[in-house]
């Protein structure tokens, strides 16, 4: 097994649940992208842009965006935690999952894969 399906699956409940629900999610919107273990965390990559992590902390599950600083949709749904350029989305529980805003903000991310940070 892989480690990003092994960190998955090692999860305790809620997030297992969360977390296995996401990649469907994120698997049949983006059917090219490949599950990667980077920086201890499983990513999802296209190529070598990166779509987003999915990270178990502090009591939810956060599924960050590297190019977030572009989206024009759902931003206010989004969390930035004092970073600069990777802003999330976070779960407590699958209820709070809304899917048609999670797909809308993942087509943001495949549009902007391959832009680069604006730095101010």
């Amino acid at each position: 097994m892989k480690p990003a399906e092994q960190y998955i699956l090692n999860q305790p409940e809620p997030f297992r649940t969360i977390l296995l629900h996401l990649q469907v999610i994120i698997e049949a919107t983006l059917p090219e992208v490949e599950l990667l273990f980077k920086w201890r965390v499983p990513f999802y990559y296209i190529g070598k842009s990166p779509i987003c992590y999915l990270n178990v902390t502090k009591g939810y599950v956060d599924v960050g965006f590297w190019n977030a600083q572009y989206f024009t949709k759902h931003i206010e749904k989004l969390e930035s935690d004092k970073r600069k350029y990777v802003k999330s989305l976070r779960y407590r529980n699958q209820d709070e999952i809304d899917e048609q805003v999670f797909v809308e903000i993942l087509k943001q991310a495949y549009v902007f894969r391959n832009e680069k940070f604006i730095t101010n």
